[in-house]
């Protein structure tokens, strides 16, 4: 098991960018979390056949948001690599899914103390089952619209992950957040 909150892949090349997402150049995943420089990570909300969304948790020793629950899993974008490349990857990665087809939402920013990106968010059909890695995710399951609400409201929940899956309930589910 790796050292708590260490960065996972210290090594690897990330694509780095400005505050209007336009490519800069690179730097290695330890680099980029020490300065806290502007990256890219694409997310994906994992539907099933029933309309629910698929919640992982994360691993206690997450370099960020250990143990919250992330919504719209997903990854930093390398360098070089495309926010598609990279959503495909990480699902099939983190959960085992292969050939993903994603449909493109929408791009985000979001920045806090943490982390400061450009998220790109997709959505994905998949049933499962899935083979979770267990150096990303202790554990996930499928929950429906209205639980996801209530886990966003509740927490622990990836802030990244859940801007990213707020906006999508306005735009997909407006109906959801009347009362919220």
């Amino acid at each position: 098991m790796p050292a708590a909150n260490a960065v996972q892949r210290p090594k690897e090349l990330v694509q780095i960018v400005d505050e209007d997402n336009k490519a800069l150049g690179k730097a290695t995943r330890a680099e980029m979390r020490a300065g806290n420089l502007i990256h890219r990570c694409s997310f994906a909300v994992v539907e099933n056949s029933q309309g629910q969304l698929y919640v992982q948790k994360r691993v206690a020793f997450k370099e960020t948001f250990p143990s919250h629950y992330d919504p719209a899993p997903g990854g930093v974008v390398g360098y070089g690599e495309s926010y598609e490349d990279n959503a495909v990857r990480e699902l099939e990665e983190e959960m085992g899914i292969t050939g993903a087809c994603l449909e493109t939402l929408f791009d985000f920013w979001y920045s806090d103390n943490t982390c400061r990106l450009w998220g790109r968010l997709f959505r994905c059909k998949s049933d499962g089952p899935f083979t979770l890695d267990p150096e990303e995710v202790e554990t996930g399951s499928f929950m429906s619209l209205q639980e996801v609400v209530q886990l966003l409201e509740n927490g622990p929940v990836c802030p990244d992950s859940a801007i990213a899956v707020q906006r999508y309930l306005q735009e997909q589910h407006p109906e959801l957040l009347q009362d919220s």
